[in-house]
């Protein structure tokens, strides 16, 4: 059977070092056999190029909902013609910024609205949405001193507009914390990607779901080896007797268990523990530091410190990962 795609988006604000981050993720999954496509918004089609610089070094005159309306524009035709095609193919398409760039920029920072910007992207897009988002999180004052190019109309946009923009994309988080995990930006190269190579490991490799298992996103579908998998068909001839032999003894162990008379059982005591530790203190097992599970443990700090307790949630739909093709869902979110 074909290898279904991945559809993976990175999104921050700017110098927040996401073009960098994706060639080390690319690494990562080719190295792992996969197609990897790496494109982005606008810009990752002759179309978009084209858009992309009318947006960022066009007329100063460009208006709110012309920008939204160009974004979308640039969004549904590189849907069509890259990223969909990509997909059905099989490859994992990593994205520089897809809808919660729109979200975040055109429906906060430039007060179009949120939900209006989603319903927009979804009909551009025909529902399509990405299974995994890599959201850099920077203080914008932090990105600004990163730059070395003369700085593009959006990015010589106040330092108010860039923290709306990082504001919103936290509130996308807390949303969905499941789509969109939240990375330190602010640490080197090798330190952001260490996180990012820990959600890697966790979702699509190291023995917990293959990544068609992983895209698949119903619950019981994941086989993870040893947890209680069908035997394969070409297993030995006497391996489901065998199996048969350890029930009935264990059977058999449980009835005799069961057949003690009480009376018999010794009398407990509590043991004198006074000034000695317990048994449970003595064979506490020693963890074993390695990068991929450093990376873990901070990609999962990260993600609780922005989830916040199950009260406060959102009450907004996770976006879901259709066919590239599929119909369009509506809105993003439903109030």
């Amino acid at each position: 059977m074909a290898a279904r795609g991945v559809f993976i988006t990175f999104e921050g604000g700017d110098g927040s070092g996401k073009s960098t981050q994706i060639q080390s993720v690319r690494d990562w999954f080719e190295s792992r056999g996969r197609e990897v496509v790496v494109t982005r918004e606008p810009g990752g089609t002759e179309l978009g190029t084209e858009i992309r610089r009318l947006v960022q070094n066009g007329p100063e005159d460009v208006d709110a909902r012309t920008e939204a309306l160009l974004y979308a524009a640039d969004r549904a035709y590189h849907v069509a013609t890259v990223i969909g095609p990509a997909l059905e193919r099989g490859a994992v398409v990593l994205g520089d910024r897809y809808i919660d760039s729109s979200l975040a920029y055109q429906g906060a920072a430039r007060s179009l609205g949120v939900d209006e910007i989603a319903s927009l992207s979804a009909w551009a897009t025909r529902g399509l949405y990405p299974s995994l988002t890599f959201l850099l999180d920077l203080p914008p004052e932090v990105g600004a001193r990163r730059r070395t190019d003369a700085p593009d109309r959006m990015e010589r946009e106040s330092m108010d507009f860039h923290e709306r923009v990082r504001h919103q994309y936290l509130r996308l988080a807390d949303a969905e914390p499941e789509r969109i995990v939240v990375i330190d930006a602010v640490g080197t190269i090798e330190e952001v990607f260490s996180e990012i190579r820990g959600v890697l490991v966790e979702r699509f490799d190291g023995g917990v779901a293959t990544i068609d298992e992983a895209v698949d996103g119903s619950a019981g579908s994941v086989t993870v080896a040893g947890a209680g998998a069908d035997a394969p068909a070409d297993a030995p001839a006497d391996a489901s007797a065998k199996t048969e032999d350890t029930a009935a003894e264990v059977a058999s162990s449980e009835a005799s268990t069961e057949e003690a008379p009480l009376a018999d059982a010794p009398e407990a005591s509590a043991p004198d523990t006074a000034g000695e530790e317990t048994a449970t203190d003595e064979a506490e097992p020693v963890l074993v530091d390695t990068p991929e599970a450093t990376a873990t443990r901070k990609h999962r700090a990260a993600k609780a410190s922005h989830k916040g307790s199950t009260e406060k949630r959102s009450s907004r739909k996770p976006a879901t990962m259709v066919g590239a093709l599929g119909e369009s869902q509506g809105a993003l979110w439903d109030e």
